[in-house]
């Protein structure tokens, strides 16, 4: 486990499809964050540069992706494809979404969760599984650890609790 955050969930237990895709729509080059776009845009330069997020690397394209050992009944509710991040789904239900992402530094499961609460409201949990590749993986991931907790995720979660409540806000799509 390499990071869990909390999240206020406005809205219903209805609206999580909704709020999945607002995820995996979620594009940190576009980020209201100066800091987030930057450190996004250094890690993929980077990354090009060294081969790291190499298409052999990713799920699916010759690496072994969690997917395929997931139980049949998961593995036929995939959730949306992502937009700009790399990604893939894994699996989404009406309270719970996981994605992969494996590259030459690690391989990690992005989970999202909603949490009834007593009070008969929700939250969200966000969690963040890693698996270092090597003595590159655990180097890489120590050298980012302060960035993202500093830098990085509190102003994309101020971000997506804000979409979150606009969406919430919203009737959500029609799931004809």
């Amino acid at each position: 486990m390499e990071d869990v955050w909390g999240l206020e969930a406005p809205g219903s237990p209805d609206d999580f499809a909704h709020v999945v895709q607002l995820i995996a729509a979620g594009d940190p080059a576009h980020s209201s964050s100066y800091a987030v776009r930057a450190l996004f845009a250094l890690r993929w330069a980077i990354g090009a540069a060294l081969g790291w997020d190499d298409a052999g690397e990713r799920p699916g394209s010759g690496s072994p992706t969690l997917r395929e050992r997931l139980p049949a009944d998961l593995r036929g509710r995939p959730g949306p494809e992502f937009a700009a991040q790399p990604f893939s789904s894994l699996y989404l239900l009406e309270n719970e979404f996981a994605a992969e992402i494996a590259n030459r530094t690690m391989h990690g499961v992005l989970h999202v969760g909603l949490v009834a609460e007593p009070n008969g409201g929700h939250r969200g949990q966000i969690a963040v599984l890693v698996k270092p590749n090597g003595l590159l993986g655990i180097a890489y991931m120590a050298a980012i650890r302060p960035f993202r907790h500093l830098l990085v995720y509190p102003p994309m979660l101020a971000e997506f609790e804000r979409r979150w409540r606009s969406a919430a806000d919203e009737p959500a799509p029609s799931r004809a």
